[in-house]
């Protein structure tokens, strides 16, 4: 990763406990052995259509999922398996959704881009790029009204960052002080694109935050550690009243940006060196030295590996939901009555 010109985020230098070490390890674990049975079922011809994968991004997933309230709103976009899987939803309601079955999420009607999880505050994966941070924004001014300390967190791909919503939820934030942490995943590529190639500005996210009068906050998106204690430092600011944050996290995806993606316009030496990073490869040797057992980590990756095979059978046997229930909860009609 090149951090040359960079402005990387300085979390406070707080020891992080064992348990939350072996919590972040977890979820990291959950989501890539998540990511990976889709992959597997979906060359099955289980999962039809596209969807698109988050391995090698978990460690954002996973910091985020450990730092925050169990009442605080998560927004994601298309790739958004990990962000609702790390909030507490199930595995069987992650695959069954991914399947289209009755016990899936949304009862099978969303599918892969549209996963949403109210009871555990994943409030929707929007399939239009910058959609949903505006939504965000109200969530938080929601909150700030209601005097909840409640924050919004809200995840992007670094081809948000030229969108027009971009710019118009971030100044709204700055402007009202709300509680929300706009976290940009810079996986480096628009799609097929590097983004890069189409912006004017070395760091896409990072360096706009001036503009709004936020701090530059980068940092190493595939380090759990340093993205979780950049998670607590901008959740707290957030609940004390001091306004949102723009993270640029860097990282990289293993795969293309969706099944039907080769990945071919990604230079081979830029993969190998990405691989070579892989956050839960680095992250369970740096829990070796740092005197964990290999035993309690072993313990972690057989526990996620009976839970993924349990949620999938679970999600094979679970029927194709009736056709009685493909136009309900699809929209609301506008009328008085939810204004009051």
């Amino acid at each position: 990763m090149n951090t040359k010109h960079s402005r990387m985020a300085s979390p406070p230098d707080v020891p992080i406990d064992p348990a939350t070490r072996l919590a972040l390890y977890r979820k990291m674990m959950e989501v890539r052995a998540l990511e990976k049975r889709a992959y597997d079922l979906f060359l099955q011809n289980l999962i039809k259509g596209t969807s698109h994968l988050a391995l090698g991004q978990e460690a954002i997933a996973a910091a985020f999922g450990v730092a925050m309230r169990e009442d605080d709103y998560t927004f994601c976009t298309y790739r958004g398996h990990a962000h609702t899987l790390v909030r507490g939803a199930s595995m069987t309601g992650v695959l069954g959704e991914l399947m289209g079955r009755e016990c899936g999420l949304m009862a099978g009607k969303g599918g892969s881009m549209h996963l949403t999880s109210v009871p555990h505050g994943a409030m929707g994966s929007y399939a239009i790029v910058g959609a949903h941070l505006p939504i965000a924004a109200g969530a938080a001014w929601s909150a700030q009204y209601r005097g909840t300390e409640q924050a919004a967190v809200c995840f992007f791909g670094d081809g948000t960052t030229n969108i027009g919503a971009f710019h118009e939820a971030l100044n709204f934030a700055a402007v009202w002080k709300l509680p929300v942490v706009f976290v940009c995943e810079n996986n480096l590529y628009m799609e097929y694109t590097p983004i890069g190639a189409v912006t004017a500005v070395e760091h896409p996210a990072a360096d706009r935050a001036s503009a709004y009068g936020l701090e530059p906050l980068i940092v190493d998106g595939n380090d759990v550690e340093a993205m979780f204690k950049v998670a607590q430092t901008t959740l707290a600011r957030a609940r004390a009243g001091q306004g949102p944050s723009l993270i640029e996290a860097k990282t990289y995806r293993h795969s293309g940006h969706s099944r039907a993606d080769p990945a071919k316009y990604r230079p081979a030496e830029e993969v190998a060196a990405w691989m070579r990073r892989d956050p839960i490869k680095l992250y369970r040797e740096k829990l070796l030295q740092q005197g964990v057992e290999e035993a309690a980590i072993s313990k972690i990756e057989a526990s996620v590996a009976a839970e993924v095979d349990q949620a999938t059978e679970a999600a094979k046997a679970s029927s194709v939901p009736e056709e009685s229930i493909a136009m309900t909860e699809v929209w609301a009609n506008g009328d008085w009555s939810w204004r009051n």
